[in-house]
């Protein structure tokens, strides 16, 4: 007899992802975890359908739900409070005092017996409500499930049966057959008109003829939990439990979307981006390839490389697109995995490029250096290195059973690929600033080389333009110190205020030069 579930919110993470995997997700009693979720996109056309294979047997406690009402699952075991949502997500993996408390996720006779619920919850998920609040007002549909095997002995007295629900003195009145419809998960219009629900839960026990199905209406992310029941007789009520192992039931979830094919309403829109992915590098990579075709001559080395990873990514996004087109239209199967195994190969392709291409420019390469020389070798086997790692790890992940896996086979394929990646990046961010500052060196010469060509012109045009007693100053230039004196008014410039000393210097050198020759003759004579 199941009485707490209290991991109920915390797997559905797990499942989720589970649920990504396959869109038909098999369930069955021996599944470690009870709960399947998938994201639906609402529509008049998308549903749930829950179905059993013929060999199943027992009762089952079942709901239903999108996850924003799973505050209104389950009481807590020590107060009977209804669970709230911050309880469910957050505090009880958080604080320590939620660690050892329970919750009733199922009534049944224990939880009956101790008020945490009622006994028309008997058998079904606990849904506290608050006042005013009907179970039709939410998306939760929650029902008694009684199996075609295990169905006849459903009424049979026991310790989780409704008897006594109502006492009447003139006998409890036995209730129309309602038809199938009525007794069914199948919403039919009729259905609809009466009970003004899309999802109307039964009121007694739901016996399994044929799928049952939750109808989506609005978007969000839904879940199916799962639990068997014991049903005791009520002469063994006090019989321990573990005796009497819970009834055997298989199956599967299937979530029908409102768009055609097998995919999960999250990874369909990944068909649409593949497609636009690849007309985006299509258009740039015809773009590139005209730009070199119109500077073949004058092409880079690393322009030769950022031309072999955009075709490259042109081949993987085109590849991701037909492999979910495929994933969609046939489903899981051999030839998808093999079809993911590809896709893994190019992804790994993809990143080992990538980093090589941004490793070679960090470097310098057609920025500071024409060739890297041995160097190159280096980076190509790193890049090397990186992609079989690569492979290895998305091919474990698809292969490895997470759950099962030991922590050492994970590791080994995990860590080789993390020592490539951390080497890739040291070296890339170690590169950077050794360019940085060849960069920054490079234009400090470049710049004292200006200065010095600057002084150059400047010396060789003053030679050109000063006069003709400059010119006779061979070999040295004249110092601060040195006084030149001007021999002559050639050019026939200054003031006149600057010409009247000079005519007056020239006048007395003339009388002087006269009254010399004077005493010279006046000598001779």
């Amino acid at each position: 007899m199941v009485r707490r579930w209290s991991w109920l919110p915390f797997c559905s993470l797990f499942l989720a992802l589970a649920a990504a995997v396959a869109f038909e997700v098999p369930i069955s009693d021996t599944d470690y975890d009870r709960q399947i979720c998938s994201g639906m996109w609402g529509g008049k056309n998308a549903y749930i359908n829950v179905t059993f294979d013929s060999g199943s047997l027992g009762q089952l406690a079942m709901v239903i739900y999108e996850w924003s009402d799973v505050k209104y699952l389950g009481k807590d075991a020590t107060t009977g409070r209804p669970v709230s949502a911050y309880e469910v997500s957050a505090a009880r993996p958080l604080n320590p005092r939620y660690m050892t408390q329970e919750k009733y996720y199922v009534c049944t006779s224990d939880a009956l017996r101790g008020g945490y619920c009622e006994s028309s919850q008997l058998g079904r998920f606990i849904v506290d409500l608050p006042s005013g609040q009907s179970i039709n007002d939410t998306s939760i549909w929650s029902a008694r499930v009684a199996l075609p095997t295990g169905s006849d002995s459903a009424t049979e007295g026991s310790n989780v049966a409704v008897s006594g629900l109502w006492d009447n003195p003139d006998g409890n009145p036995t209730p129309p057959d309602l038809g199938p419809e009525y007794e069914t998960n199948w919403r039919r219009d009729s259905v609809l008109a009466v009970r003004q629900a899309v999802n109307p839960s039964p009121t007694s026990i739901l016996r399994y003829q044929s799928a049952i199905q939750y109808n989506v209406r609005k978007t969000g992310y839904y879940c199916v939990a799962i639990v068997p029941i014991t049903v005791l007789p009520a002469t063994s009520a006090r019989q321990d439990v573990s005796n009497n192992p819970h009834p055997s039931y298989s199956g599967s979830v299937f979530f029908r979307n409102t768009f055609d094919g097998r995919l999960p309403a999250s990874d369909y829109p990944k068909v649409n981006f593949y497609f636009s992915m690849f007309l985006v590098y299509s258009a740039l990579a015809i773009v590139w390839g005209w730009l070199c075709y119109q500077n073949v001559q004058d092409l880079l080395p690393i322009q030769y490389y950022v031309s072999g990873l955009l075709g490259f990514l042109i081949i993987e996004m085109l590849a991701n697109w037909a492999y979910y087109r495929y994933l969609n239209a046939h489903g899981e199967g051999t030839p998808s995995t093999v079809f993911l195994i590809v896709v893994a190969i190019l992804d790994a392709g993809r990143n080992a490029l990538s980093f090589f291409l941004l490793l070679v420019v960090s470097l310098g390469l057609s920025v500071v250096k024409e060739s890297l020389g041995r160097t190159m070798l280096k980076c190509q086997l790193l890049a090397g290195a990186h992609f079989v790692f690569g492979v290895l790890y998305a091919v474990g992940i698809v292969e490895l059973e997470l759950e099962s896996a030991s922590a050492f086979i994970l590791l080994l394929f995990v860590i080789p690929l993390a020592f490539t990646l951390s080497g890739f990046l040291l070296w890339i961010i170690y590169s950077l600033n050794a360019m940085f500052d060849e960069i920054a060196q490079d234009e400090e010469d470049a710049e004292d080389y200006d200065l010095e060509s600057l002084e150059h012109r400047t010396d060789a045009r003053g030679l050109h333009e000063t006069d003709d007693d400059a010119a006779t100053l061979v070999g040295r230039p004249v110092g601060d110190d040195a006084v030149v004196f001007e021999i002559g008014d050639e050019d026939g410039a200054g003031s006149d205020d600057e010409d009247a000393p000079k005519k007056r210097r020239g006048e007395r050198e003339r009388l002087d030069g006269a009254e010399h020759e004077r005493e010279g003759l006046m000598k001779d004579d």
